[in-house]
């Protein structure tokens, strides 16, 4: 099992950028595919058509997420914690990823800074 940390600077506000990864209509905006999303505490989340599903454990408008993804045969609880700061060019995103699976792991991590939040990146640059 290996951890991802990494920081991101999101043109947008982070009220705004809270919305867009927690409500279902805005997700598919930048990401262009189908997105199922409960944005309370104990509800379920998928995304990417399905590639990333879990469960919004702790949610913090404008200010943090934190997410269990699920990943077959894990035992450990996979962990993505998602810290939203003010920063004079929109958004410092703290992203922490805990448990990974050392086979995912690479295609988790270019993940996050291609498709994740380099979607989002490009969603608010446009």
């Amino acid at each position: 099992m290996k951890d991802f940390k990494k920081y991101y600077i999101v043109p947008a506000a982070p009220d705004e950028v809270y919305l867009a990864l927690t409500s279902a209509p805005t997700i598919q905006l930048w990401t262009g595919d189908v997105a199922e999303m409960d944005a309370t505490p104990g509800g379920e989340f998928s995304m990417w058509d399905g590639s990333i599903v879990g469960k919004n454990i702790e949610l913090e408008p404008g200010k943090k997420i934190v997410q269990q993804w699920y990943f077959d045969g894990q035992s450990d609880d996979s962990i993505v914690t998602i810290k939203l700061h003010a920063d004079k060019a929109g958004t410092s995103v703290e992203l922490r990823h805990t448990n990974i699976p050392d086979a995912d792991y690479t295609d988790i991590s270019e993940g996050w800074t291609d498709s994740y939040f380099g979607s989002l990146i490009d969603f608010y640059e446009d």
